[in-house]
């Protein structure tokens, strides 16, 4: 796959609703202080959420700036450059939900969950 720049159409607009049919993952709370729960991270810019691990995959839902997600694994995908540097990592969320590890503020840029 092709290095890309994630085109600005494809990133959230500020107050823009997601495309129809897609579903929105609001903000979440930052953990607590020694809480025991899953790594979590927080989502540095707003960016769409894939169905797969690159740009050519439909958009089911869209993370805000401040949201924290859960990556349950990291997958190779379409090189991305994005705020965060330049990578081919993908985080995926959810199943069937992916999104782009430049977006993401992991402290790494390698894996920090299993692979796919």
């Amino acid at each position: 796959m092709s290095d890309s720049t994630i085109p600005a159409s494809d990133v959230p607009a500020e107050g823009d609703a997601p495309e129809p049919g897609t579903a929105v993952v609001e903000s979440a709370e930052a953990p607590a202080s020694g809480a025991s729960a899953a790594t979590v991270y927080e989502v540095a810019y707003d960016v769409n959420v894939r169905s797969g691990p690159g740009l050519g995959y439909g958009v089911v839902g869209a993370l805000r700036a401040g949201t924290y997600v859960s990556i349950g694994c990291q997958k190779d995908g379409q090189t991305i450059t994005g705020p965060l540097g330049t990578s081919r990592i993908w985080d995926r969320i959810g199943s069937g939900r992916y999104v782009t590890d430049t977006y993401i503020r992991t402290g790494s840029d390698g894996y920090v969950a299993p692979r796919c």
